[in-house]
């Protein structure tokens, strides 16, 4: 009772420590107690201990509950440790465990997810060895394993063998993943067929095949048919959502219709669906690069208006796009709103204002947003650096410049003092230049 109350309070360590009082004490645990330490170690992502219940188990030749292998597994897989989940399967569960369609198929994602399917199709041919019978999971982890390393044509014929020699029948998510796989490489001819195979076997499509759809159509720029899928969802009564949306969005606006995407925006807001991030970054990408920055401003304030935390890559093109024109003012406007709205700048965030006052000539402001991106911790990289020192030696300001490179070493940000040099001797010509005429005036 105190080992599962201290497991279940997430005390790991303190568990650990009763369990080894109670072996000291020559109270042999048995499988299932272990069982339950194991699987809570697991869950909580203390493979140290995990690992010492394990050999506890295997010295002892205790039994263990599939279950509990399992979630083991499973946490292992998450976590992008396949080889070490691989290995428990291998030396434990042969033993001490008898490994069922669940085990199998957790292995058989955890290798599709590494790009490994070679070798999860192994472990589906040993599934038969431990009695064993893959079932629709198995299969459809395969096939979107196969679309994912793009042998799409692969999984195909995966399908259409285990159509004609397995009893159960494959459901839309078989179906929508072989259309992803080729709508991604651009393949509709392929993708329409299986949708017409799909339909016809009495599977109705979902929002997110249509979706796939009018993504790939988008791809191939076939905008005829982008619209009639859209069209096409609505009759078979899948309504849209922000994901449809905000693709329909994304592709009219790259095919430079953008008020086609404007229009959308607004279908959007009327049927009650609301943008997520990715929704506003390609609409306010799409009105600077026309342009059109009043309109982008507006859509940001609708975004600060909102309940999402934004990211700087939805603003740095309207920051970017104020600075171009010379409006530097609004640029820092737009900066003081994502500081409220508890959204960073970024390296890009600070480049942009760095060049920007620049190029306005308000260079010891930018001097101060260069010191301002060192004391908030968000280091900069060559292109902050260069693009300021250049700045600042063509301004006639080798002094500030030395300034900035002494204080960058110190910072140890990055190594700087090979560049600077470069920028001194491509500039000291024009800077002798300068200051002979500074001294003939004089």
């Amino acid at each position: 009772m105190l080992l599962r109350s201290l497991c279940q309070a997430g005390l790991h360590d303190s568990a650990k420590l009763v369990y080894d009082c109670m072996r000291s004490d020559g109270q042999l645990p048995d499988g299932r107690l272990l069982g339950v330490l194991l699987r809570s170690s697991a869950q909580a992502g203390r493979f140290d201990i995990s690992k010492q219940f394990l050999v506890e188990i295997q010295c002892n030749e205790l039994k263990v509950n599939t279950l509990v292998y399992n979630v083991l597994l499973n946490v292992l897989v998450k976590q992008n440790k396949v080889d070490d989940a691989i290995h428990i399967f291998r030396e434990h569960m042969g033993s001490h465990s008898h490994p069922d369609a669940f085990t199998f198929n957790i292995l058989i994602r955890g290798l599709c997810k590494v790009g490994k399917v070679d070798e999860a199709f192994k472990f589906l041919n040993e599934m038969s060895s431990f009695g064993c019978s893959p079932d629709i999971v198995s299969y459809n982890t395969l096939i979107h394993g196969l679309c994912k390393n793009n042998e799409v044509d692969r999984a195909w014929n995966l399908f259409k063998e285990v159509s004609l020699t397995c009893e159960f029948t494959f459901d839309s998510v078989s179906y929508t993943t072989l259309i992803s796989g080729y709508c991604k490489l651009g393949k509709m001819e392929q993708a329409t067929f299986v949708l017409h195979e799909m339909i016809s076997s009495g599977i109705v499509p979902s929002i997110v095949t249509f979706n796939a759809l009018i993504v790939g159509f988008g791809k191939v720029g076939d905008m005829v048919s982008v619209q009639a899928m859209y069209d096409r969802m609505q009759l078979h009564g899948c309504r849209p959502d922000v994901v449809t949306f905000t693709s329909l969005i994304n592709i009219y606006c790259r095919f430079g219709l953008l008020n086609r995407g404007l229009d959308l925006w607004h279908e959007m807001n009327a049927a009650n669906i609301s943008p997520n991030l990715y929704t506003f970054s390609v609409l306010v990408s799409a009105l600077c690069k026309s342009n059109r920055l009043h309109e982008a401003r507006e859509i940001l304030r609708l975004l600060n208006q909102s309940k999402l935390y934004p990211e700087p890559f939805i603003y740095n093109p309207v920051v970017d796009g104020y600075c171009k024109c010379g409006n530097v003012d609004e640029a820092n406007a737009i900066v003081e709103e994502m500081e409220e709205k508890r959204c960073r700048p970024d390296k890009v965030t600070f480049t942009i204002l760095i060049i920007g006052h620049c190029m306005s000539g308000r260079m010891s402001e930018a001097i101060d947003i260069f010191y301002k991106m060192l004391a908030v911790d968000c280091a900069p990289d060559d292109i902050t650096v260069k693009s300021l020192l250049s700045c600042l030696l063509k301004a006639g300001m080798p002094g500030e410049a030395a300034c900035i490179k002494k204080d960058c070493c110190i910072t140890k940000s990055f190594e700087v003092a090979a560049d600077f040099i470069e920028l001194v001797d491509r500039f000291r010509d024009q800077l002798i230049l300068n200051m002979t005429q500074m001294y003939i005036g004089e």
